[in-house]
């Protein structure tokens, strides 16, 4: 039996590099869908048109917001030999471009599973300390139903900002694994990288961020099993921030990074 996540991010071959997809109601946060969940839809299609399955470094910018029902991704592929293929794609809805891809692909198990890091480990508390998602306040869950589509547990350390008190580090951390206990592959750690609320809501800024562009940089396979993540932003300005994430599992590794350029959300 298939996963819901498989099921959600599963494409259908057009022919031609192109490929259909239904964007799952599941995955709405604020005006649109989540861009995490349409950069792995889109990086399921890019790995049906090479050998190397892996997602190596994806770069996305959104043109526009996606919402729920058919797309179409079209793919195409700029060069493929050796360890690495490089390849475009757009993902259209409604005769529209919406996000614009280029990514590197191979085998990460072949290239290497060699993962050294110098970046001090997250240092989570054990899950059972951690805060669910299930208790998130109302008006969160109303502007993010995709939290239904995963777990995460948060570190009580920052969670300020459910209560009122945001802590103004601009900075979260959070347990996390996906429905029916999924375990984690390199598609998914594409969604992952942009999983946990906008880091804003550290500062106290909350609503939408609508993302602008996000790159992610997958190193290594994760091992089965919970994922530790951290969303950290160090500037705002001009109405945009950044945000920085890393994703380490559960044999302790640094297995993903990504950083993103989102708008500042608008207050009410």
């Amino acid at each position: 039996m298939t996963t819901e996540w498989d099921r959600q991010t599963a494409v259908t071959d057009l022919g031609g590099g192109a490929f259909g997809a239904e964007l799952a109601d599941g995955w709405r946060v604020g005006g649109g869908i989540n861009g995490g969940y349409l950069l792995a839809t889109i990086g399921r299609a890019l790995g049906e048109v090479t050998k190397k399955q892996d997602p190596l470094s994806v770069s996305a910018y959104y043109v526009g917001a996606s919402h729920p029902g058919a797309a179409q991704i079209r793919t195409r592929v700029v060069r493929d030999g050796g360890s690495v293929a490089t390849m475009g794609a757009e993902l259209w809805q409604d005769d529209e471009q919406r996000i614009t891809v280029l990514a590197s692909y191979g085998d990460l198990g072949r290239l290497s599973d060699d993962v050294r890091t110098t970046a001090p480990p997250m240092g989570l508390p054990p899950r059972e300390e951690c805060i669910s998602n299930e208790h998130a306040p109302a008006h969160i869950r109303a502007i993010a139903p995709l939290m239904d589509r995963f777990e995460m547990l948060f570190d009580p350390a920052c969670i300020g900002w459910a209560m009122g008190e945001p802590s103004g580090q601009g900075e979260l951390r959070a347990w996390f694994r996906l429905a029916d206990e999924r375990d984690p592959d390199p598609i998914s750690l594409l969604m992952v990288c942009d999983a946990l609320p906008p880091v804003t809501f550290d500062l106290g800024l909350f609503g939408w961020a609508p993302t602008i562009e996000l790159t992610v940089h997958v190193r290594a396979r994760p091992a089965p099993g919970w994922l530790q993540v951290r969303h950290a932003t160090r500037n705002l300005a001009g109405g945009m921030f950044e945000e920085d994430c890393e994703v380490w599992d559960e044999a302790g590794r640094l297995v993903a990074q990504s950083r993103q350029l989102a708008r500042t959300p608008r207050p009410a």
